[in-house]
């Protein structure tokens, strides 16, 4: 699995308000039309009113480089683009090993514990 994590940040509120907006759709198609995106979430950071957080998750390579040539993405792309951005930092992550967070007590872990 691949996880895309990170933030965009506009120039106002009211920009990332609208990127937010205008994003909805194009966040829904490639949820929808995608094969192998698992996630696709831009939301608006509740603590930073000019921050978008950006979470994604892709079964592999082949399924986000696909998402890197489909319209959702360059639609998004423009979209977002259009709405003031004035920084972003944005990163992947190769996943090898999954786990739940809480264990067979219900006790969060922040090691890995299953076999």
């Amino acid at each position: 699995m691949i996880i895309i994590a990170g933030e965009i940040d506009f120039d106002t509120a009211a920009n990332r308000d609208r990127a937010v907006e205008l994003g909805r759709p194009l966040q829904q198609a490639t949820r929808d039309d995608e094969p192998g995106c698992l996630a696709y979430c831009f939301s608006a950071d509740p603590c930073i009113d000019t921050r978008v957080l950006v979470y994604e998750l892709w079964a592999d390579e082949a399924s986000l480089a696909a998402h890197f040539e489909h319209p959702n993405y360059f639609n998004m792309r423009a979209t977002l683009g259009d709405c003031g951005i004035v920084g972003a930092d944005n990163n992947k992550y190769r996943c090898d090993l999954r786990e739940p967070v809480y264990d067979d007590t219900r006790t969060p872990r922040a090691d890995f514990f299953t076999a």
